[in-house]
């Protein structure tokens, strides 16, 4: 069977998304097929805006239609505590457990020599940065990646560097790292990681 070239544009469109493979992406543009058009319209208004109506914290890095983000503006929250994760989706996971009251930095990403991702393709320079220039000194980092080989080589090289910076300016010298503790099951996503247990794994948090 040929496929008209609109469905096959599709179909490889969707296939460049990840976790969709060519069986799924020709069921998800079938399906498209047969919705109204004012549904498809709107889908592909969606889109469209996706980039153009967000905007990263220039601060965490989060992503947000503000910067500074709601988070990082707020007077409420905690400013000595950042809790480093990996990508914005872990913010909203923690947020929905409602057990942290501080700032969050997105890395976007993991250090991992398997995919050419080092240090300075994600946002490890920008954390340092922030905590030797905040004007509110910072008294607790929580590592927060996902117990993974990934999260673990990014959170032992954001220590290490960490070390280096408390060692360097007599501000931080009493600065705390942590790593989140009990409740996450090793090789588990944060973002998957239900409301309990991100509470549990808060709580338990040990010295890194």
């Amino acid at each position: 069977m040929i496929l008209p070239r609109s469905i096959r544009h599709l179909i490889e469109a969707f296939e460049k998304l990840p976790g969709i493979g060519p069986k799924t992406a020709q069921r998800l543009s079938f399906y498209l097929l047969h919705v109204p058009q004012e549904q498809l319209d709107e889908f592909a208004k969606a889109a469209e805006n996706l980039k153009k109506n967000t905007v990263l914290c220039s601060l965490c890095f989060n992503v947000a239609e503000t910067d500074p983000c709601p988070i990082c503006g707020s007077q409420s929250r905690d400013k000595s505590i950042i809790c480093v994760v990996e990508q914005p989706l872990d913010v909203l996971a923690l947020e929905k457990s409602g057990s942290f009251k501080g700032n969050y930095h997105v890395l976007h990403g993991a250090i991992s020599p398997l995919n050419n991702i080092g240090p300075d393709e994600i946002y490890i320079h920008q954390l340092l940065t922030r905590i030797k220039n905040q004007i509110e000194p910072v008294e607790e980092i929580i590592l927060a990646m996902n117990p993974n080989m990934e999260g673990e080589a990014t959170a032992m090289y954001i220590s290490k560097r960490l070390g280096e910076i408390k060692s360097q300016n007599s501000k931080l010298i009493d600065l705390k790292i942590t790593r989140l503790g009990q409740g996450l099951p090793t090789g588990a996503d944060l973002e998957y990681a239900d409301e309990t247990t991100l509470s549990r794994a808060l709580e338990g948090r040990r010295e890194f």
